[in-house]
């Protein structure tokens, strides 16, 4: 085996796309590159992309890391195959039920751009190995060709007014920088706003993953400088710290980071860095982008930073994966390599859905109503509850029912004083009932209570008023026909003849059947 290039990179897609039309979305991307090429994303997953979480995952943004690319082309087809076929997948140590593939096929939308870059990756496979930018054109000689993707998006772009002076932040201003030059303007490459173009044009993709090599090391926002949760004037919107950002363990500035953010970010760090140790051993460390070296233009802090600009845009949480521990490793290493990779990012996008939408629970029914009950006839009603999230739930009744007004009695519970909703493989809306019962009175009368319920996980705890009023019982006759034909001994449709359905219902109408309502049974 060898690397796939360009073409063939596009080709796999291609025919994945062909392969597995009912699961596959190819996407050409808008923004040619500068040598022409026209690159495409692919949606991998059962769902419409608006209908479920995305998970954003790019290759190929610094040329002369092979490896990436080839991870995220046989990830796609390895979760396409093994949904299809019904099986799980392993990766070394590391595996993965049919169940699971199940699970994350149908609950989640998968985008794979595995060569942002694909000028540049050409470039270093057939002229010169090491060439990390893209191809833009340069003004100053062959010496001043390409800018570095990874430090062209609009997060804080322009280093030198950002950042301090002495913070020895990762990017260049000159265009003949050999390997971290920022570009002319952020988002002046057509590759970068083929990025920007997806996050803009699917709101629902919610997570993305840039994929380098090689340290190995996962990394999580942000890059600019040490993240701190107490302090929200601290953020890289705020001109007022210009000029005072990326100095380690200086306490004048360092990076607003939510702290829920904190704790889910590092929570699905630490899925992503088990599921790769297991395949074969290998520890990736999980580190703040910052602990790196400082950075501005990045992808991740771009992806996590565009909601704190414009709260109408989804939050992104941003990551980076540092795969291997070279850029161009024999095949037989970087298949090891890829085996990491797609267990890191299979773990990672079976828990990130969940892991981003907390618990939430809303009462829909602040008043339980029983209307109409006829007298002595005993009704059942639903207190709901719409919960959002995945996590199990529990539900209980902490006082009542009491009856405030009427009949002593007149309110019980039906199921017991709990209700449990189990935990969800993915995020959604699902109802949650405790039942009541309401025993009419004497025609005319009503009944006046109340109940409170608990959110056992939560605490929340909910005061629901119950209402009713009873009605004369009314009269009903119900009459079942006995056809002399022959046809009531034809198959009823599960296995009995009709005559015997018939005298089952009889006898079951004897039973329930009130007073002064009146039964027959007639033939002809």
């Amino acid at each position: 085996m060898v690397y796939l290039n360009v073409t063939e990179i596009e080709s796999a897609m291609e025919s994945l796309a062909a392969a597995y039309p009912g699961l596959t979305q190819r996407i050409a991307l808008p923004n040619p590159t500068h040598e022409g090429r026209v690159s495409h994303a692919l949606i991998v997953g059962k769902s419409t992309t608006s209908a479920v979480d995305g998970i954003l995952m790019l290759g190929g943004v610094h040329a002369r890391e092979w490896v990436p690319p080839d991870a995220l082309v046989l990830l796609a087809a390895d979760l396409l195959e093994a949904y299809t076929l019904g099986t799980g997948l392993a990766y070394g140590g590391t595996s993965f039920s049919s169940e699971q593939i199940k699970s994350l096929m149908e609950s989640t939308n998968l985008f794979f751009f595995p060569c942002v870059n694909p000028d540049g990756r050409h470039h270093s496979q057939t002229a010169s190995p090491n060439w990390r930018k893209n191809r833009r054109p340069g003004v100053g000689g062959p010496s001043c060709i390409g800018v570095d993707l990874n430090r062209n998006f609009n997060f804080l772009w322009d280093h030198t007014v950002k950042f301090a002076s002495d913070s020895g932040v990762s990017a260049s201003s000159d265009p003949c920088h050999a390997n971290l030059y920022r570009g002319p303007a952020a988002e002046s490459e057509p590759e970068t706003r083929n990025v920007v173009w997806l996050l803009e044009s699917f709101p629902k993709i919610r997570f993305h993953v840039d994929v380098h090599s090689a340290i190995p090391a996962i990394f999580y926002t942000w890059g600019s400088d040490e993240n701190q949760t107490a302090d929200h004037a601290q953020n890289f919107l705020n001109a007022t710290f210009d000029g005072v950002r990326g100095r380690p363990g200086d306490s004048a500035y360092r990076e607003y980071l939510p702290n829920n953010d904190y704790s889910l970010i590092t929570a699905l760090a630490s899925r992503m860095y088990s599921a790769i140790r297991d395949v074969r051993n290998v520890d990736y460390s999980v580190q703040q982008s910052y602990s790196l070296y400082p950075t501005s233009g990045a992808s991740d802090d771009y992806a996590y930073s565009r909601n704190f600009a414009n709260a109408s845009k989804t939050k992104v949480y941003g990551f980076t994966i540092e795969c291997g521990s070279s850029f161009q490793p024999p095949f037989s290493e970087a298949e090891n390599v890829i085996r990491e990779v797609c267990a890191g990012l299979i773990a990672f996008a079976l828990d990130a859905p969940c892991l981003a939408t907390p618990r939430s629970v809303d009462l829909m029914t602040p008043t339980v109503v029983f209307n109409d009950v006829p007298e002595g006839e005993t009704t059942a009603r639903a207190i709901r509850f719409d919960v959002e999230g995945c996590d199990a739930t529990t539900f209980s009744v902490i006082a009542g029912p009491t009856v405030t007004s009427g009949a002593p009695g007149a309110f019980s519970l039906l199921t017991g004083s709990s209700s449990s909703l189990p935990a969800a493989a993915s995020p959604s809306s699902r109802p949650a009932r405790i039942w009541l019962t309401y025993t009419g009175g004497s025609a005319g009368t009503t009944a006046l209570g109340t109940v409170r319920v608990r959110c056992v996980e939560t605490g929340e705890e909910w005061d629901v008023a119950l209402t009713a009023n009873a009605i004369a019982r009314p009269k009903t006759a119900v009459v079942m026909v006995l056809d002399q034909s022959g046809s009531m001994d034809f198959d009823a449709g599960d296995g009995r003849k009709r005559v015997e359905v018939l005298r089952e219902a009889a006898r079951n109408f004897v039973d329930v059947i009130q007073p002064e309502n009146g039964v027959g049974i007639v033939r002809f």
